[in-house]
C-alpha cells in the first residue's frame, strides 16, 4: 500500500497497514510505538544555547561603541580604561545571558503547560493524552471544537465538517465522509481524511491515526512554516525605537561635544573620553532586556495563579482591561451541573432519551468526560440505578445532528427495530416549543413549568421524540418537527462562592462586568443577582431584542445592560465591537468552536482549560487552567502590578540616565573633568540593572484595584511619567554637581571630588529607586520584609559601589581615592537629600 494514499483504500485496509483495529491500542502497544515512531511534533526552530545567547548580547548598537572606545583607549596607552570598559561589557553581557536564558526557560515551562490534548481509544476504552504523544494506530474521538492532531483516516463521519483554510486556501468548512476517494484526489478533495493542525467546526467522527509529526502534510510544509523570530510586543517595539532615536540624538550631541572640546584646546584623548562618557550616560542599554525579562516573569507568576498567557502583547493589554464579557456557565458557576427537578408523564420515555441524545462517555476509571451538562443527565440516571457502563459506551445511533448554537438543538436516530426507528431531540425549551405537536392548553403548561424552574436559577432542556418507521438513512433539520413532548428537566449549576468578592473588586477598579450566555433570560437574571451583578442600574435583554436594535440605539444603551441571555456567536461579536468603538479595552470568555471569531475580536480573548475547545483556546490570549471568572480578575490585577512595575523600572532608568547626562553636559560646559567613561559605566552596571529587575519584580501596591485601569494603548509615557524623568533625573545631577563643587572647590582636590560626585551620583539613583517602589506610599511605611528583593538589590548595589572607593586596588583603577569623615558624612547627606525629596514628590502628589 502506498501510504501517501490512505484515502484511496478502504478503512480495513488502512487499519491493517498500521495494524491497529477500530477499538484502538492498548497502552503497552503504544508505548513501543512512541519510542518507534517519535513524538507527534513539529520541530520548533532551533533553541538558542548559552554561547549564542552570550553572542547575542553584542548585537546592540551602543556595546560596539564601547567596545571601540575601550580599543582606541588601548591605542592611545590607556590600557586600565580600556581593560574596565571590556571588563564591564563582558560582565553586563553575562549577565544580560543569565536573564534571558532564565526568561526562555520560563517561556517554555509555559508552552508545555499549555499543550493541547486529544480523546483516544486505548485499551478500548476513552482515554484523554496529550496530542504530542499520539502515535500510528491510534483511534481518535473527534468532535467539534478540537484541532485536528494528525492525519486521521476517517471510519466514521456525523455531519463533521472541517475548515482545512490552514493547508488549502478554502475559507468555506468542508464536509468529511467514510468512503473511498479517487487515488487521482487532490489534498482538498480527500474528504474521508482530516489533517494535522485543522479544526473541527461542526459534527463528530472517528478515525485512525496514519501519519505523525513530520510525515503529516503540515510536516512536509514544516520547514517552511518554522521561524526562529520572537514574538515583539507593542510595548518593546516603542522602546526599540525610543532607544534607536536617544542613540542617534545622543551620538550626534557627543560629536559636537568632541569637536567644540578639540577647537577649545582640549586634548584629543580627553575629547574622545568625554563625548564617550556623555553617550555611555544617555543611553539605557539594558532597558529593552529587563522589560523583556520582566514580561517573561510575570507570564510565569500568571500561570502559578491559574491564567496562561498564550500571546506576549496579552500581558500589556490585561491590566488595562476595562470590560469583562463572560459566560455563565462554568465561569461565573461552578460548572457542576446535577439535575434537580424532572417534568414528564412518561419517565422511562425520558430517560431513553437522555441516554440517547447525549454524546458523554464513561472513561476506563469509571468517570464521566464529556459536557458537564450531559454528564449531569448520565450522572442522575446512573444514580437511579437505570443503567450501566455498558448502557453508555454500548449506544449505537443511525444517523445525528450535533447541536449548534443557533438552533441550541441537538438529536439523534435509534434503531428500535429491524424496521423501525425513532429520532430524539433535546434543545433549550423556547427552541424545541415551536417543533411540538402540542395543544394550546399543553404549550401553556409547559411555559408555566419552564418559568417556574427558571425562576429558581435552573437550566431547563426540553425533550421529544419522533418515530419514524423504516429509515433510509437521511437525518436532516427536516427530522425535527412534529415532535412528541417527552418532558423538562432542570439543573442547577451553583454560583462560584468566590465570584460575589471578585465582582465586589471589580466594581472598585472601575471594571464592568457584563453576563453573556445562552440560557434562558429568567435562569440569567436569577443567578446575576444572585452574584451582584445584576442591579437596578442594569437589565437584561435577549438576542432577539438585540437584533431588533440598530448599531446608534445600542451604543447609547450598551453601558446600561448588564445581562445578555439567548445570544447567538454574532451577538458576542456585535456586543464586543460595540465596546470597543466607545474605547474600551474589553475582556471576552469564550469555550466553544463558534466562540472564535469573539475571542479574536477581543482585545483579551479568555479560553477555559477545562471546558474550552482546542479550536477556542487557539483563538485566545490567554486560557484559565480552573475556568474561573475570580482568575480573570486576578489576572488584571496581575496584569496591572507588571504595567506599574515596567513604567517604574522605566521611568527609574530613564531618569537615572538623564541625571547622568545632565550632570556630565554642565560639567563639560563649566570645564570640569567630571567622570570617566569607565566611572559611569561602573555606576550604571550597579545602579541600573539590579535594582531595575528588582522593581519589576516588586508585588502589587496596595490601591491598586481601586483605580481606574490604565490605557497600555498610549504612550507608556505620561505627562506625569516624564516630569517625575526630568524632575528626578535634574535633582540628580544637582546632587552630583554639588558634590563634585564641594571636593573642587572646598577641598581643593580634584581627585576627591571627582570620588565624592561618582557615589553620590550612584547613592542618589539608589534612593531614588527605593522611592520609585511605590507612586504615593512614603519608603518610611513600607515593611522591609514585603520587598526583600528591593532591599537586597539596594544594599548589595550600595555595597559594590563603596567597595571600589575603600579598596586601594579598585580605587586605582577607577582613578578614585579614599573619603575622609567630613567627605563621607556630606555624601551621604548629599545622597539622602535624594530621598527625603522623592518624599517630598509623593507627598504633593498625595495632596493633589
Amino acid at each position: 500500500m502506498d501510504r501517501d494514499k490512505y484515502y484511496s483504500y478502504s478503512v480495513e485496509d488502512c487499519l491493517e497497514a498500521v495494524e491497529s483495529s477500530k477499538e484502538g491500542l492498548s497502552d503497552k502497544e503504544a508505548v513501543v510505538r512512541l519510542e518507534k515512531y517519535g513524538l507527534n511534533q513539529l520541530p520548533e526552530g532551533k533553541k538558542k544555547g548559552l554561547l549564542s545567547i552570550f553572542l547575542s548580547q553584542f548585537s546592540d548598537f551602543m556595546i560596539w561603541i564601547l567596545i571601540i572606545a575601550g580599543g582606541i583607549s588601548g591605542f592611545l596607552g590607556e590600557w586600565i580604561d580600556a581593560g574596565i570598559i571590556i571588563f564591564v561589557v563582558v560582565l553586563n553581557s553575562i549577565l544580560g545571558t543569565i536573564q534571558e536564558y532564565k526568561a526562555e526557560e520560563a517561556l517554555d515551562a509555559l508552552k508545555k503547560m499549555a499543550a493541547p490534548y486529544a480523546l483516544v481509544l486505548r485499551n478500548g476504552s476513552p482515554k484523554k493524552i496529550l496530542s504530542h504523544e499520539l502515535v500510528l494506530g491510534d483511534v481518535v474521538l473527534l468532535n467539534a471544537g478540537d484541532s485536528v492532531p494528525a492525519d486521521i483516516r476517517l471510519f466514521e463521519s456525523f455531519s463533521l465538517k472541517i475548515d482545512e483554510s490552514s493547508l488549502t486556501g478554502e475559507s468555506v468548512a468542508s464536509d468529511k465522509v467514510v468512503g473511498i476517494m479517487p487515488e487521482s484526489a487532490v489534498l482538498a478533495d480527500r474528504d474521508n481524511m482530516v489533517y494535522m493542525g485543522t479544526a473541527i467546526t461542526y459534527g463528530r467522527g472517528t478515525g485512525v491515526v496514519v501519519a505523525t509529526g513530520l510525515g503529516t502534510e503540515m510536516g512536509s510544509i514544516a520547514l517552511a512554516l518554522n521561524s526562529d523570530e520572537k514574538e515583539k510586543t507593542p510595548l518593546q517595539k516603542k522602546l526599540n525605537q525610543l532607544s534607536n532615536y536617544i542613540s542617534i540624538g545622543v551620538i550626534f550631541i557627543a560629536i559636537v561635544i568632541f569637536v567644540i572640546g578639540f577647537i577649545s584646546g582640549k586634548a584629543l584623548l580627553d575629547s574622545f573620553l568625554t563625548s564617550v562618557s556623555l553617550a555611555v550616560a544617555a543611553i539605557p542599554e539594558g532597558m529593552v532586556a529587563v522589560i523583556t525579562i520582566v514580561l517573561a516573569l510575570g507570564m510565569s507568576k500568571l500561570a502559578a495563579k491559574g491564567a496562561i498567557i498564550r500571546k506576549l502583547p496579552a500581558v500589556e493589554t490585561l491590566g488595562s482591561t476595562q470590560i469583562i464579557c463572560s459566560d455563565k456557565t462554568g465561569t461565573l458557576t461552578q460548572n457542576k451541573m446535577t439535575v434537580q427537578e424532572i417534568f414528564s408523564k412518561d419517565e422511562d420515555l425520558l430517560f431513553d432519551a437522555m441516554l440517547h441524545c447525549n454524546d458523554s462517555v464513561l472513561d476506563e476509571k469509571g468517570l464521566l468526560m464529556g459536557d458537564p451538562t450531559e454528564s449531569a443527565l448520565l450522572a442522575y440516571l446512573l444514580s437511579k440505578g437505570d443503567i450501566n457502563k455498558e448502557h453508555i459506551n454500548g449506544r449505537e445511533r443511525d444517523g445525528e445532528i450535533p447541536f449548534d448554537s443557533v438552533r441550541k438543538k441537538s438529536s439523534v436516530v435509534i434503531e428500535l427495530d429491524d424496521i423501525n426507528h425513532r429520532i430524539f431531540v433535546k434543545g433549550a425549551v423556547d427552541n424545541m416549543l415551536g417543533s411540538f405537536s402540542l395543544s394550546d392548553e399543553e404549550k401553556l403548561e409547559i411555559e408555566k413549568v419552564n418559568e417556574r424552574m427558571a425562576n429558581k436559577a435552573l437550566r431547563v432542556l426540553a425533550f421529544g421524540y419522533r418515530d419514524l418507521g423504516a429509515h433510509n438513512g437521511v437525518v436532516d433539520l427536516s427530522l425535527e418537527r412534529d415532535l412528541v413532548f417527552v418532558g423538562l428537566v432542570g439543573m442547577i449549576d451553583p454560583p462560584r462562592p468566590e465570584v460575589v468578592e471578585a465582582l465586589n473588586v471589580c466594581k472598585s477598579a472601575e471594571i464592568v462586568p457584563v453576563m453573556i450566555t445562552g440560557d434562558h433570560k429568567i435562569t440569567a437574571m436569577a443567578i446575576a443577582r444572585d452574584i451582584g451583578l445584576l442591579d437596578d442600574s442594569r437589565r437584561a435583554i435577549t438576542g432577539a431584542d438585540l437584533v431588533k436594535m440598530s448599531d446608534d440605539e445600542f451604543r447609547n444603551d450598551i453601558e446600561n445592560i448588564g445581562v445578555y441571555a439567548r445570544v447567538t456567536p454574532e451577538d458576542k461579536s456585535r456586543i464586543v465591537r460595540m465596546w470597543q468603538s466607545k474605547g474600551k479595552i474589553v475582556a471576552m470568555t469564550g469555550d466553544g468552536v463558534n466562540d472564535a471569531p469573539a475571542l479574536k475580536i477581543a482585545d483579551i480573548g479568555v479560553g477555559m482549560g477545562i471546558t474550552g475547545t482546542e479550536v477556542s483556546k487557539g483563538a485566545s490570549d490567554m486560557v484559565l487552567t480552573d475556568d474561573n471568572f475570580a482568575t480573570i480578575v486576578v489576572a488584571v490585577k496581575e496584569g496591572r502590578r507588571i504595567f506599574d512595575n515596567i513604567q517604574k523600572t522605566i521611568s527609574f532608568l530613564l531618569s537615572s540616565n538623564a541625571g547622568e547626562v545632565v550632570a556630565v553636559l554642565v560639567a563639560t560646559i563649566i570645564g570640569w573633568s567630571f567622570l570617566s567613561p569607565v566611572q559611569i559605566l561602573w555606576i550604571n552596571l550597579v545602579t541600573d540593572s539590579f535594582p531595575a529587575l528588582a522593581l519589576g519584580v516588586e508585588p502589587a501596591e496596595s490601591n491598586i484595584m481601586n483605580r481606574a485601569p490604565l490605557d497600555s494603548r498610549g504612550s507608556i509615557f505620561s505627562s506625569r511619567n516624564l516630569v517625575v524623568i526630568s524632575v528626578m533625573g535634574i535633582m540628580e545631577a544637582m546632587l552630583a554637581l554639588g558634590a563634585y563643587g564641594i571636593g573642587f572647590y572646598y577641598f581643593n582636590d580634584g581627585l576627591v571630588a571627582t570620588t565624592m560626585a561618582f557615589v553620590t551620583l550612584a547613592a542618589a539613583q539608589l534612593f531614588a529607586a527605593l522611592g520609585f517602589q511605590s507612586r504615593s506610599d512614603s519608603i518610611f511605611k513600607i515593611k522591609v520584609k514585603k520587598h526583600p528583593i528591593l532591599w537586597l538589590c539596594f544594599g548589595g548595589s550600595m555595597l559594590l559601589q563603596l567597595l571600589v572607593v575603600v579598596i586601594p586596588p579598585l580605587n586605582k583603577l577607577f582613578n578614585l581615592t579614599m573619603l575622609d569623615v567630613a567627605q563621607w558624612l556630606i555624601v551621604g547627606g548629599l545622597s539622602f537629600v535624594m530621598l527625603l525629596f522623592v518624599e517630598f514628590f509623593k507627598f504633593i502628589n498625595r495632596k493633589k
